[in-house]
């Protein structure tokens, strides 16, 4: 078949650091086994950010034209050979991460450390594979996943920050009959999914600490925690032992404002900010348990006698496995209240560098707080 008889679809493609182009492309049928997807919403996530504004988040490079966005939903418009599970007109979340179902991690359950992994959106592999930031795109069936018949295609693009969350509670035995007191550092996106995962489980006390008062003032008249600190902004450390100093009598503070000077059962460092790591270790209770899920800082000094003569663990969390459903399930049952306020702006798709500028800034033209930024066709 001829490329010139194929319809075309439009998309926002990345070229390099602030270089992003709305092109039209050919668009294929779907292969065996995948199917042809509308993208009705993708919300802009802080990695996406990276790319666009450097042409790398850390050390991935992004070598060839690559579309962004990984946090998606919409509507199967076709499907390829041997896919029966899916028909066209259903509505799905389209979860990215392409498992290779054939090393041992995926075998054992743990496909988001696959060796072999495409994720859709990053530069870590080559050729990259392409983001959700388009018109329609053909994706692997088994990794899209029906949409409950009560939730939006905006909701539903929630799902994969809300995986992020769900799977770091999985890694800390977090369920809903443990009840635990729970501190959040860092409430942007992933940090309010935090707080709001936390009370959705039942957690018995949920709070929060953030540099931005704006957005701790926002977490909380939304609901989503408890009560808040704002922590003192300062120069930089010169020292590493002054800047471990400062890490413990800041949560020392933190924790006599909260009044739990024995710190919390569950600490989510939603940040990647190395001070908050740091002080995530002195916020735990003994015994406690610390999920690093912010993603920034490469090398980090900790106080590590802190944590091993309290037995607080720290626990690593990278992106997710086997949680779409249980998202899903989640946006569906009403016990995340407000969660789509999280949602900030919205742009079309062809506004999609606008929609950039606007989340490296922070604040719109009328000096309202960013959060999370939605692009699509709804």
């Amino acid at each position: 078949m001829s490329p010139i008889a194929l319809p075309t679809q439009h998309a926002a493609v990345l070229h390099g650091a602030k270089d992003l182009h709305f092109e039209e492309r050919t668009l294929w049928p779907p292969h065996q086994g995948q199917a042809q997807v509308a993208v009705m919403a993708t919300g802009l996530c802080g990695s996406d950010l990276h790319y666009y504004a450097h042409g790398r988040n850390g050390d991935f490079v992004v070598q060839a034209p690559l579309v962004l966005g990984h946090e998606a939903a919409g509507i199967v418009t076709a499907v390829g050979p041997g896919v029966k599970h899916l028909v066209p007109g259903q509505r799905v979340a389209i979860e990215a991460g392409i498992m290779c179902n054939n090393c041992s991690y995926c075998a054992k359950g743990r496909y988001n450390l696959c060796k072999n992994m495409r994720f859709c959106s990053s530069a870590k592999t080559f050729p990259h594979a392409d983001g959700t930031l388009q018109e329609r795109m053909n994706h692997p069936a088994h990794v899209l996943h029906p949409l409950p018949d009560n939730i939006s295609f905006e909701q539903a693009a929630l799902a994969e920050p809300l995986s992020v969350l769900i799977h770091a509670s999985r890694r800390a035995d977090f369920t809903s009959s443990s009840h635990p007191t729970v501190l959040v550092f860092g409430v942007g996106a992933i940090g309010l999914l935090a707080c709001a995962l936390a009370r959705s489980y039942g957690a018995s006390r949920v709070v929060a600490i953030d540099i931005n008062q704006t957005r701790l003032d926002f977490a909380l008249q939304n609901g989503f925690a408890q009560q808040v600190y704002c922590l003192p902004i300062s120069d930089r450390a010169k020292t590493t032992d002054e800047q471990l100093r400062r890490a413990k009598e800041n949560i020392s503070a933190a924790l006599a404002e909260f009044n739990m000077p024995d710190g919390f059962d569950l600490v989510f460092e939603c940040t990647g900010a190395e001070p908050c790591i740091q002080m995530s270790i002195h916020a735990a209770v003994t015994g406690g348990k610390v999920m690093l899920v912010g993603m920034g800082s490469r090398n980090v000094t900790l106080p590590l006698s802190a944590a091993a003569t309290r037995e607080v663990d720290i626990h690593g969390s990278f992106r997710y496995a086997h949680t779409y459903p249980t998202a899903l399930a989640l946006l569906a049952s009403g016990k995340l209240p407000g969660i789509e306020k999280i949602i900030t702006h919205r742009f079309a798709l062809q506004d999609t560098a606008r929609a950039f500028e606007l989340l490296a800034r922070g604040r719109d033209d009328d000096g309202n707080m960013v959060l999370k930024v939605m692009v699509g066709t709804q």
